[in-house]
């Protein structure tokens, strides 16, 4: 669904994205299953490579539901009032995995959004939240029940990615390469998705994280923008909720 006026696109989608991590601060924290299942993992990543499964762990694990976990969802929505555009933002995150997961499951099952958007969702934030909610067993939200649909049979996600493609299916396309390339304003301008897991593990800045979660979440919204050729949000136009951690 691609809105064709800023009423289409008001309080209808909301724009999200996830910040991942590996599920242990060291590779030896693992049970001896989930190191032996890792070691199984680890040989389909980068085969020709010489790094042992531990090296790989602290790289890649993030990336899997099941190695990994959620240290922040940030979404946010359009608004269009008397002739302005603008977008609320508000991030669920921290280190307590259950607590943000309950959270956003509140926030979601309270708003009556026709749409989800992400940008790699159908392959990445949309499979990976579900998986993490099972594992938590715990409740999914209600627009994340996807367990058994088909692709085509799933109606209100949105890809941004798969917007591009155009029927193209051979190479993903970066939602920073986008931005560049649609003159919309980078959010690439503290740390990249490699940097994450360090942060968290290393320095424990979960507020950081969530600034650059957010940022790709107005990405997103500004790059949909972009497809609908309706005008983008205005830098002064966009209200970032006050960051209180789930702990």
């Amino acid at each position: 669904m691609i809105a064709t006026t800023l009423e289409q696109a008001s309080k209808k989608i909301l724009f999200l994205d996830i910040e991942t991590v590996r599920g242990s601060k060291n590779y030896s924290d693992l049970s001896e299953g989930m190191r032996k299942m890792w070691e199984l993992k680890a040989k389909r990543i980068q085969p020709d490579s010489d790094l042992t499964a531990e090296e790989k762990y602290y790289d890649n694990a993030g990336i899997f539901a099941e190695f990994g976990k959620i240290t922040c969802i940030s979404f946010g929505y359009l608004h269009y009032k008397e002739g302005i555009l603008k977008m609320k933002v508000k991030s669920c995150y921290g280190k307590d995995e259950q607590k943000l997961l309950a959270e956003f499951r509140e926030i979601l099952d309270a708003n009556a959004f026709l749409f989800l958007c992400a940008h790699n969702g159908r392959e990445f934030d949309f499979p990976y939240m579900g998986r993490r909610y099972i594992i938590n067993q715990m409740k999914l939200p209600k627009a994340l029940e996807l367990r058994d649909k088909r692709t085509w049979e799933i109606k209100h996600i949105l890809d941004t990615m798969d917007m591009w493609k155009f029927g193209d299916w051979k190479n993903p396309t970066k939602l920073e390469l986008l931005c560049n390339v649609l003159n919309v304003p980078t959010p690439k301008d503290d740390i990249d998705g490699s940097q994450v897991g360090n942060v968290y593990w290393e320095e424990g800045d979960v507020d950081r994280i969530a600034v650059y979660c957010e940022k790709d979440v107005v990405a997103t919204a500004q790059v949909y923008l972009k497809y609908a050729l309706l005008p983008l949000v205005e830098e002064e136009n966009i209200e970032f909720a006050e960051r209180v951690p789930a702990t």
